[in-house]
């Protein structure tokens, strides 16, 4: 689970120091900042690899071997490289990344292979948006030992954060603003130790973006006319008979024409029990409102693991429109006993089990990790929506941040699964999961599993001898079209 903080603009400035307090520029348009290495000592002026801010820079910035103090005993890095970038086309855009590798820190003590931040925001019909996809850290060992998670108590002495990022959409009345910072590594010394005194900081992989529409023009009221103005009618209703195509059930919703934009709630789902859409390890930023060109803004998350990793229901309830669509792939829908509905997206393959109308519990299988749809050529992941019932009458720009449900639902995948065999994340050099269509269309096994344990996922990972025949790649069917011609619009919703 990634650190989210909402900052101030003042405080996501305040990231790069006094010297660099001007931050990213502000007013209508993007702007990004990168920063590889930064060390912060109380009563010494900071020390940096170069920073690139655009604008008005826009020039990469790579360097050799880093090292402070000059022997290294601090901190030692093989290379830094920095680079912002903006666009200002129909829509303004904006892209910092950030990459350290080599990475030995107080003598040895704490070593990462690479650590890489990268952050992107960007305007468009729906207001602005950003995200942080692609930050990482690779191999981070803590006195020899591989270390994960997002915070390490370093003894007495210390803690280290991994990943932590600030989100502000604050911006001037009638204009909207995105701006977000990633750093992907920070140690604080509590305590002196390693020839820094307490109170020293030490971050690695700093990315930050912001972009902001521009305000409405001034509206004006003509006088020069006495006619009466002209009488209105309130929008009617309509209530379709059920869910149409891939969208969530609309209940009645007012026609005329409006333009959608990323709500800002988040209702209690108050329906059962519920988990991360995801078992193993994960990855994921807050990219809600993002500008998307096909559905005006991004409507869900974006959860990165790995090819064929399982995907499990996060809720008791019933599967509808299972089937595949050129956006979202292989996709399917969620309903749970309250009415509220989770979008999957972008599958490799569904579990046997899943079809419309099965019923399924919390965290059953109910298909594997992929790439399909729009988001072929794009590391695999699950775009996962939510939409709760409440806001159904809004139709697919019903949905809703899914970060605030995923984070609170984080612990389910972090459950002990003391299992010897089956999916297992992969290893680097060794083989990964097969392709779409190949091997996991044809598995029966894991897709029996009931729920997050451990005992019936060992029972189903046992694969049949009749299994050992080669598995030919097979195309799904594409998914009955359950009436009316609204998914043409919802469908979209990757």
């Amino acid at each position: 689970m990634r650190r989210t903080l909402l900052l101030t603009p003042l405080l996501a400035l305040l990231a790069l120091g006094s010297a660099e307090a001007e931050g990213p520029a502000t007013g209508p348009g993007a702007s990004a900042t990168a920063l590889a290495i930064r060390i912060v000592v109380p009563g010494q002026s900071d020390v940096t690899s170069q920073s690139v801010r655009s604008p008005p820079n826009g020039v990469p910035a790579a360097g050799g071997r880093f090292a402070y103090p000059d022997d290294g005993s601090v901190l030692t890095a093989q290379s830094t490289t920095a680079s912002a970038t903006t666009a200002i086309e129909q829509n303004a855009g904006a892209k910092a990344e950030s990459d350290v590798t080599g990475v030995s820190l107080l003598g040895g003590t704490i070593t990462i292979d690479a650590v890489t931040a990268r952050a992107s925001a960007g305007t468009g019909y729906s207001g602005a948006g950003g995200n942080f996809l692609g930050s990482q850290v690779v191999n981070l060992r803590v006195t020899g030992v591989p270390t994960t998670g997002h915070h390490v108590q370093l003894g007495d002495w210390g803690t280290l954060d991994v990943g932590v990022q600030g989100i502000d959409r604050s911006a001037p009345a009638g204009a909207r603003g995105y701006r977000g910072d990633v750093t992907e590594v920070d140690l604080r010394l509590t305590a002196d130790h390693g020839g820094l005194p307490a109170g020293s900081e030490i971050q690695l992989g700093f990315a930050e973006t912001a972009a902001q529409t521009a305000p409405p023009p001034p509206t004006t009221t003509a006088t020069t006319t006495t006619e009466p103005a002209p009488t209105t009618t309130a929008p009617t209703a309509t209530v379709p008979e059920g869910p149409v195509g891939d969208s969530p059930r609309l209940w009645p919703k007012t026609t005329g024409k409006a333009t959608p934009s990323p709500l800002q709630v988040h209702p209690k789902l108050t329906a059962g029990r519920y988990v991360f859409p995801v078992y193993g390890p994960t990855s994921y930023g807050d990219t809600f409102g993002a500008v998307r060109a096909d559905t005006t803004f991004h409507h869900g998350d974006d959860v990165f693991g790995q090819l064929g990793q399982p995907l499990v229901a996060c809720a008791d309830g019933t599967l509808f429109s299972v089937g595949w669509n050129k956006v979202g792939g292989n996709r399917l829908w969620i309903r749970d006993a309250e009415g509220n509905e989770f979008y999957y997206a972008h599958l490799s393959a569904f579990s046997t089990f899943a079809s419309n109308g099965a019923h399924v519990r919390a965290g059953q299988v109910i298909g594997f990790m992929g790439r399909t749809g729009d988001a072929e050529g794009t590391p695999a992941h699950l775009h996962f929506e939510v939409h709760p019932v409440s806001l159904l009458y809004l139709g697919y720009d019903g949905a809703v941040d899914p970060t605030p449900y995923l984070e609170a639902w984080q612990h389910a995948r972090d459950l002990p699964f003391p299992i010897a065999a089956g999916w297992a994340p992969a290893v680097p050099g060794g083989a990964t999961a097969p392709e779409p269509g190949a091997m996991l269309l044809g598995m029966r096994d894991i897709s029996s599993a009931e729920g997050l344990d451990p005992g019936s996922l060992r029972r189903a990972l046992r694969a049949p001898a009749r299994l050992v025949q080669p598995l030919v790649p097979t195309a799904l069917p594409p998914a009955k079209k359950a009436g009316g011609d609204l998914g043409s619009q919802l469908e979209a919703g990757a």
